[in-house]
């Protein structure tokens, strides 16, 4: 099951943070690991915001709606995760 994921981090909170640079650290390693075992498919950063969106891959619905809390940066983040479905379109 694939899912749109949209994390928004609140960046003014964060830099008043005195562990922020070990934060961005941490997840930059979670992040490259989601990305080595397939949880993230494909990631993008958005032109012009402090904002990233991804294809994340998770085994069920249970699952997808965890996948935010795996971030270490998670109380600092407003994540939308929207569940996506095939495309006739996309089966040709």
């Amino acid at each position: 099951m694939q899912s749109l994921v949209t994390p928004r981090q609140e960046w003014a909170a964060l830099r008043e943070l005195t562990e922020v640079d070990e934060l961005v650290a941490a997840e930059r390693t979670v992040g490259r690991a989601h990305l080595r075992d397939g949880t993230i498919v494909h990631i993008w950063r958005l032109a012009g915001q402090r904002a990233k969106v991804g294809i994340w891959r998770a085994a069920d619905a249970i699952a997808r709606r965890a996948l935010p809390k795996t971030l270490p940066l998670r109380r600092l983040l407003d994540a939308e995760v929207t569940a996506l479905a095939a495309r006739e379109l996309a089966a040709t």
